[in-house]
């Protein structure tokens, strides 16, 4: 193990080493705050008919998901200057205490306009909570290294894929709903205390930076009508319809001016010499493809395994433990991998291809597979598209120095989450143009389909999206990965 290298600051005196277990430590804590985020995405679904009783006007029920989405999706990149500007440390903690005053507004909510804006809250902090927390371990680990902490990301999203939905439903069924929101409160306060001391030891760059406001919320309202048209089109209003296409007429028009504000500002939001670079578009782009199959998948799977297969809502949650424990092996797999592969971008190459090829047979048999035959194929399609995190996290990370560390992860964040949305949004409309049950918070399917052909097609949409993932992977650059033995750009503290 190389010894810890004391950095030397601006003014001359030292920063003290970050140990082996300062280290761990502030890994822990910053997955833990992750943890926090990601419950939030999957705790509220069961508890929504208890919400929606407990303080009326269900038809604003979406609208507890949405404000969450539509916040911290659009936060993501703005935290990653942020913390490239004033540090992680400050930067992490503000996110964690907005993340927990959100928590406490929905926990006290007396009605469901307080709830929404509660949540909303949240969002503002826990977009910062996913960007902030691979930021950190991209400062304290070498790129060589740095993909095997990819396994403990997605552990920490499988854990809040399955505690999420078991704990949302035990509180409101047996204790109560606001413990949803009571329970961020603990944990917050402990990942705040684990990484209080170590974290005051990673450096702030000493570089004279400034935040592009007009920048930011230029970005933030275009991404907030792009989520809104995303979310409401093909459900509340349709893809024609004059609210619709006024939300994506509105959004491209703010798009156009983050452009040029980018094109013309001193130092913007996101520097061109980020955008720029290749490994970086590339890596993000395959990013938002890929997330956009995983993630549709994701969401129309239980309607096949409950609509043709046959199986109560709770079996297809336990059906989905292939998908998710195969996505956890390829990461894990592939983020050993990459220190040891001198081409890693091929690990993600293959595992991609492994991916479109199973999605392609379950396209095939979906109208007479059984389930032992789904499981074995949706956990082939999780190894596969699995093996991609690491490699794009990483090389994204280390085709920038670490001024723009911040920022090249905040993006890749950002896009990840927007892709998600994209996914969603597409194969909804390719579920209503064969009048499937479209996938709603806690609905259970009761009429079974004689024909699996909406379902063929909804896989084959998502192959077309690997295939087109595959192919950004292939256009991306191959940087050599920097080690522990070879020195970063000095760091000094202001």
């Amino acid at each position: 193990m190389d010894k810890p290298v004391t950095q030397e600051a601006a003014h001359g005196t030292a920063v003290p080493a970050i140990s082996e277990s300062e280290k761990n430590a502030i890994i822990g804590g910053v997955l833990l705050s992750m943890l926090l985020a990601a419950l939030d995405q999957t705790i509220v679904a069961p508890a929504m008919p208890t919400i929606a009783a407990a303080l009326g006007h269900a038809q604003y029920l979406p609208w507890i998901v949405t404000a969450y989405l539509l916040t911290a999706t659009a936060m993501a990149p703005l935290y990653g200057k942020i913390s490239d500007v004033y540090g992680r440390r400050p930067t992490i903690y503000a996110a964690i205490l907005i993340f927990l005053a959100g928590s406490l507004i929905s926990a006290l909510a007396p009605n469901m306009l307080v709830l929404i804006i509660g949540r909303a809250v949240q969002g503002l902090g826990g977009g910062g909570l996913f960007a902030l927390s691979q930021t950190v371990i991209g400062d304290l680990v070498p790129p060589r290294e740095r993909a095997r902490y990819a396994a403990w990301i997605s552990g920490t999203w499988a854990v809040a894929s399955v505690a999420g939905p078991l704990l949302g439903g035990t509180f409101a069924e047996h204790l109560h709903w606001s413990l949803i929101f009571w329970i961020n409160l603990p944990l917050g306060i402990l990942a705040m205390a684990i990484i209080n001391n170590p974290l005051r030891k990673l450096p702030v760059v000493a570089h004279k930076h400034r935040i592009d406001g007009w920048g930011a919320v230029l970005l933030v309202i275009a991404t907030a009508l792009l989520l809104l048209a995303l979310n409401w089109g093909g459900g509340t209003y349709a893809w024609t319809s004059p609210e619709i296409l006024g939300l994506i007429g509105l959004s491209a028009l703010f798009w156009a001016g983050f452009a040029l504000r980018v094109m013309r500002a001193d130092e913007p939001l996101i520097s061109l010499e980020v955008l720029g670079n290749r490994i970086v578009l590339c890596g993000t782009l395959s990013m938002f493809l890929l997330q956009a199959a995983n993630i549709g998948l994701a969401v129309y799977l239980p309607v096949y395994l409950q609509s043709y297969i046959g199986l109560s809502a709770a079996e297809s949650g336990i059906a989905m433990l292939g998908l998710l424990l195969g996505t956890v092996f390829g990461a894990t797999m592939s983020g050993r991998m990459v220190a040891h592969v001198v081409h890693y971008k091929r690990i993600a190459l293959y595992g991609v291809a492994f991916a479109i090829a199973a999605l392609a047979i379950m396209a095939y048999v979906a109208g007479n597979a059984s389930l032992l035959v789904v499981e074995v194929l949706t956990t082939c399609i999780g190894i596969g598209t699995g093996t991609t995190f690491p490699v794009a996290t990483v090389s994204v990370q280390n085709a920038v120095d670490r001024m723009h560390l911040g920022v090249a992860t905040g993006m890749l964040t950002f896009l990840r989450s927007l892709g998600a949305a994209l996914g969603v949004a597409l194969l909804g409309a390719v579920a209503l143009a064969y009048h499937l049950p479209l996938m709603g918070e806690g609905v259970q399917v009761t009429t079974l389909l004689t024909s699996a052909a909406p379902f063929a097609m909804i896989f084959l949409v998502c192959v077309a999206m690997l295939v087109a993932a595959l192919a950004t992977f292939g256009l991306m650059p191959e940087k050599p990965l920097r080690g522990s033995h070879q020195a970063e750009p000095p760091v000094l503290v202001e």
